[in-house]
């Protein structure tokens, strides 16, 4: 990188060696770059899929979202018998969540964490068995529950003392008993970005450790409630190992305090672990968060003379995120003289047929990300570039510092590495721009999980649209 790039770049951004690497620890196993230069996901070109589904187009690598669910599986439930206990696994549904998603989930024996009624709905039409699933939610409303209870979920996450009286009442209603945990804020001030922190005390989030006794003493006095446990979540996208240690740490004298006034058979510790985005980053392994937390759980749990509990826990990303790439169209393209300090350089915007329409993450965490030239190799220098998209925003960034091909022409295809969790999932209309198709590939065969958005989907709802004054 010369000088000049250096000052606009930031610290951890490494020019390549070849602008034509791709870096196994970012993309999915199945992408390939071939000898003609274009990039394959499981045998099938990507230009083959754009071509038959328009960009942007999201991919999954099936084979390697079962690769990561398998081993997100096998770390924890390893680690938890070596404890002397058992894990359940649910994966947090947030991330990404289609009727064939959930059928992935099920085949790969996880449970599924929704958290609204919408994503309870699609949960049950993909077949999974209510009682593998947990609903979570600050502010489930009587519906929601209502028909949580009705379907026989196996865990609900009370995160507020007014939802015992409700989830009770419904369920007294039905005259069944509704498993529930309870939602602790631990404290726990993890570090990821503020807007993903989810423990710290002034949130939205959970109820105070100090509250916890006299609530689950409200939840053990109804006869339609069954007590399963404490719940935490520190937060999303972390790589130290130490928040979570912390939590349990703060966990274990409150689950031993419960115990004295009756069962509480389980200990929810959450999710959250993070994902490469980029080649500087340096993601634990998840064998290392599931031994030492189950390490630390069996630890305290011997000092404090009582038994290790079930131990369950709600990945999402980490199985979804790296298994999937969004591709795009490149449109527009400008080099942008900068000037700082005396010095000066250039930056090569790219503009692209999506933006934050499909990818709010950048906008809404300053999120990096990765991208590759898709549908040709290049011989050309690295450049300094932005990749950004089409909507009226000046923060509508994709990627905001990386090097592409200085020879990136409009047409070309441009793929984004590790789109597989909360992109999807955050997606929105806006500038009223429709969201793209999800498309799974597994073997050399292509599969449509969910189709690409028409404009006569979006102005659907508006009564006073007309096709025929469109032109």
């Amino acid at each position: 990188m010369s000088a000049n790039q250096a000052k606009f770049a930031p610290a951890w951004l490494v020019e390549p060696k070849d602008v034509n690497h791709i870096d196994s620890k970012i993309w999915p196993a199945g992408l390939t770059r071939s000898a003609a230069g274009d990039i394959s996901l499981a045998g099938v070109p990507v230009g083959q899929l754009a071509a038959q589904y328009g960009t942007p187009l999201m991919l999954i690598d099936q084979d390697d979202f079962f690769a990561r669910g398998e081993k997100v599986k096998s770390a924890f439930e390893k680690a938890a018998a070596t404890i002397g206990s058992s894990a359940k696994i649910y994966f947090a549904g947030k991330s990404l969540l289609t009727t064939e998603i959930v059928k992935w989930i099920d085949q790969l024996g996880l449970n599924l964490d929704v958290s609204t009624g919408g994503e309870l709905a699609l949960a049950l039409s993909g077949g999974i068995s209510p009682d593998r699933i947990g609903l979570h939610g600050n502010n489930k409303s009587l519906y929601e529950i209502g028909r949580a209870v009705t379907a026989n979920v196996g865990a609900i996450v009370i995160d507020s003392e007014i939802e015992i009286e409700r989830i009770a009442s419904v369920a007294g209603a039905q005259d069944k008993i509704q498993p529930v945990r309870i939602r602790v804020n631990s404290g726990v001030h993890a570090y990821t970005h503020e807007y993903l922190a989810t423990a710290r005390e002034d949130q939205k989030f959970g109820i105070a450790i100090s509250d916890v006794p006299a609530l689950v003493a409200k939840i053990r006095s109804h006869s339609h409630l069954k007590f399963l446990g404490l719940h935490s979540h520190i937060g999303s996208q972390i790589f130290a190992i130490e928040g979570f240690v912390e939590s349990v740490r703060r966990l274990i004298p409150l689950h031993k305090q419960l115990l004295e006034g009756g069962e509480a058979p389980e200990l929810n510790i959450g999710g959250g672990f993070g994902i490469n985005y980029t080649s500087a980053d340096q993601a634990p392994a998840i064998e290392v968060f599931a031994d030492q937390i189950s390490n630390e759980v069996a630890k305290l749990c011997g000092e404090a003379g009582i038994a290790v509990p079930v131990l369950c826990f709600e990945p999402g990303r980490v199985i979804s995120g790296p298994a999937g790439i969004t591709v795009y169209n490149v449109g527009t393209i400008k080099d942008v003289q900068l000037s700082e300090d005396g010095v000066t350089g250039i930056r090569k915007y790219i503009s692209i047929d999506g933006g934050m329409s499909d990818n709010a993450r950048p906008s809404l965490y300053s999120a990096d990300y990765s991208p590759i030239l898709a549908s040709r190799s290049s011989a050309a220098k690295p450049a300094l570039s932005r990749v950004v998209g089409k909507h009226c925003e000046s923060g509508d960034i994709v990627v905001r510092n990386c090097f592409l091909p200085e020879d990136v022409n409009p047409n070309d295809l441009v793929a984004v590495a590790a789109t597989g969790a909360y992109c999807h999932s955050l997606a929105s209309n806006y500038n009223y721009v429709t969201r793209p198709a999800i498309v799974a590939v597994k073997g050399g065969n292509a599969q449509l999980i969910l189709r690409a958005e028409t404009e006569a989907d979006m102005f659907a709802r508006d009564p006073g649209y007309s096709e025929d004054k469109t032109g």
